[in-house]
């Protein structure tokens, strides 16, 4: 079974974890580096990916600045997102194949390789005791209505929709590698999605395991059930590490 570093950043400002992603995808596509999931929290931050539109940014810079945001735009797909404190951020460094002279995967399906974390996602918060699934047409992983309506701090009129508790926004490099990934929300402050319309979807809620669970696992269970249910998706042998 192929082996993959896991490797436990804690908390890592944005721009040193991106950094740190080329950096390391390099060492892969060389065959220096067996292929690694990055784990992590980040300070407050918006990331805008190649589909970003500066309006659904809310929030003034002057607030940004109080609330002590920071705001990048990425080469991951989708529009802007949050990320902070209370939210496992994912970044899966994987080789999936060259990309081939029209700009595709030659030898994987980039939106196969999606889909894969989603059901990664799935398969971890199944094990937290939450049912979660995939909506046709949408990226992320969903809470259904009758599920999410037993949240405990959401608006009344967002009690009846499917709620969105894990964004996914990807790149896959010329060389075949990925970038970005997921972040699940756990215990974030949810006041800082009211800064941007996440995804630009203005339709659907988002919630965190701390909404909809009682008691909501601590973040190094949390880690612990997705690095399994990550190994189990893609078959890996984990490696753990707690530095690069």
């Amino acid at each position: 079974m192929k082996k993959l570093d896991i490797i436990d950043l804690g908390l890592m400002d944005y721009q040193s974890a991106w950094d740190l992603q080329n950096r390391l995808a390099e060492e892969i596509a060389a065959g220096t580096r067996p292929p690694t999931l990055l784990l992590q929290e980040h300070p407050h931050t918006y990331t805008f990916g190649r589909r970003g539109q500066a309006e659904n940014l809310l929030w003034s810079e002057t607030e940004l600045q109080q609330r002590g945001v920071s705001v990048h735009w990425v080469d991951r797909g989708g529009d802007v997102t949050y990320h902070g404190p209370g939210q496992l951020v994912g970044y899966p460094l994987l080789p999936l194949g060259r990309v081939d002279d029209s700009g595709r995967l030659a030898e994987a399906d980039y939106v196969g390789y999606v889909r894969r974390l989603e059901a990664c996602l799935v398969a971890a918060l199944a094990r937290l005791g939450l049912v979660s699934g995939q909506i046709p047409g949408l990226t992320g992983v969903w809470i259904q209505a009758n599920v999410h309506s037993r949240c405990k701090n959401c608006k009344p009129e967002d009690r009846l929709k499917p709620a969105k508790i894990a964004a996914i926004g990807v790149k896959v490099d010329a060389k075949g590698i990925s970038r970005h990934g997921f972040a699940l929300n756990v215990t974030p402050n949810m006041e800082y999605f009211d800064g941007i319309i996440a995804c630009g979807i203005r339709e659907y809620p988002v919630t965190s395991l701390e909404e909809l669970l009682p008691v909501p696992p601590a973040m190094p269970k949390v880690k612990e059930v997705v690095q399994l249910a990550f190994c189990d998706t893609f078959e890996f042998e984990p490696v753990v590490q707690t530095s690069v």
